[in-house]
């Protein structure tokens, strides 16, 4: 190895042993209102008073904000020996509450409950199992259990929420991935907010779309995420394991399977699969793995949070594939679309008579 690489490398490796010390800094900015404050003021503001207002010691803001700036989500100017700040360009669009296209739904989930579980990545891959009960309290289950998530009307609030907001976000690149048109009647089985119901109806007028998930995340998007104008939208409580699911020409699972083992994911596309009416077809949304395991990283990521929360994974097109062979669909596509989110469609056979 040169010289060279001998002190790359080890950097490297210690940039990502403080990753997380990124993501915490963020997550605490976002907390305590900093994005906030400056998104709300006319003028870039001191140190003193972003503490002020944030009803935070200013020592301790002092060093967060060094940190935001470094960071670059932050900017810094020097004024008469004051230190004046204020939000970057990506920070005033996307981590205040009340910003153009606020993230900030997501990073108050990632916080509050994904990052809490990955303090035990290491208990998970050695149990094989979510560790959801080590936080939440609640009795362990040997699969994956959404009574974590619906453990309370806020928390249920909080998860709709942040799958709403990244499909305002994802959502238009894979529904319009492949040339819908010709399905008229869809079912966004666990569809949750609504984000992607919304995006079908406007993209394909003639469409309607049920939303069918559980009784939970019904209510939630009944309540909060889907206008009573907004007809084309339908809902259908119930369980995809256990519940037949409502008949349609399409069927969308959107960040679904990733949730589930692959003999959960059979069951989930065979149910669809005798739903669906000859000629139907199922599109599914992931963030897919590249064929030899090698990337992208973000989906190699995504399979060690599934590894902590659910009993999922991320899964290559290939594995996908599969799954619907052996579920009964053909003639199956991908669709690469250059963001975060890639597209399958296979579809049912329409059945013919003897010859």
């Amino acid at each position: 190895m040169s010289e060279s690489g001998d002190t790359e490398f080890p950097e490297k490796i210690i940039e990502y042993m403080q990753g997380f010390l990124v993501s915490e800094a963020l997550f605490s900015a976002s907390k305590l209102g900093v994005f906030d404050i400056l998104l709300n003021s006319k003028t870039p503001l001191s140190c003193d008073d972003i503490a002020k207002q944030a009803c935070c010691s200013v020592d301790g803001m002092d060093k967060l904000l060094t940190a935001c700036v470094g960071l670059k989500l932050l900017n810094v100017t020097q004024e008469n020996g004051k230190y004046l700040y204020s939000n970057s360009h990506h920070s005033q669009m996307y981590l205040g509450k009340s910003s153009p296209k606020s993230l900030y739904e997501i990073t108050r989930f990632l916080s509050d409950n994904v990052c809490h579980l990955t303090f035990y990545m290491a208990d998970s891959i050695r149990e094989g199992k979510p560790q959801y009960n080590k936080i939440f309290k609640m009795d362990h289950e040997d699969t994956f259990s959404f009574k974590y998530i619906f453990r309370s009307e806020e928390e249920t609030f909080k998860f709709v929420n942040c799958m709403d907001t990244i499909w305002k976000f994802c959502g238009k690149e894979v529904v319009t991935a492949f040339d819908l048109t010709d399905f008229k009647n869809v079912c966004d089985v666990g569809g949750c907010s609504g984000a992607i119901a919304k995006l079908c109806i406007s993209e394909y007028p003639k469409s309607k779309v049920t939303i069918f998930d559980l009784p939970e995340a019904v209510s939630m998007a009944k309540a909060h995420f889907v206008l009573p104008t907004e007809e084309r939208i339908s809902f259908h409580k119930g369980d995809f394991f256990k519940d037949p699911v409502p008949l349609a020409d399409l069927y969308i699972l959107a960040r679904t399977l990733n949730d589930w083992k692959d003999d959960e994911c059979l069951v989930i596309l065979k149910n669809i699969y005798q739903s669906c009416k000859p000629g139907g077809a199922v599109l599914i949304i992931e963030t897919f793995l590249n064929e030899d395991k090698s990337g992208p990283v973000q989906s190699q990521l995504y399979s060690l949070v599934m590894q902590v929360a659910t009993v999922g994974k991320q899964r290559t097109l290939s594995e996908h594939s599969k799954l619907l062979i052996m579920a009964g669909f053909q003639n199956i596509e991908t669709r690469r679309t250059g963001k975060l989110y890639d597209a399958i469609l296979a579809r049912k056979p329409i059945e013919t008579g003897p010859c």
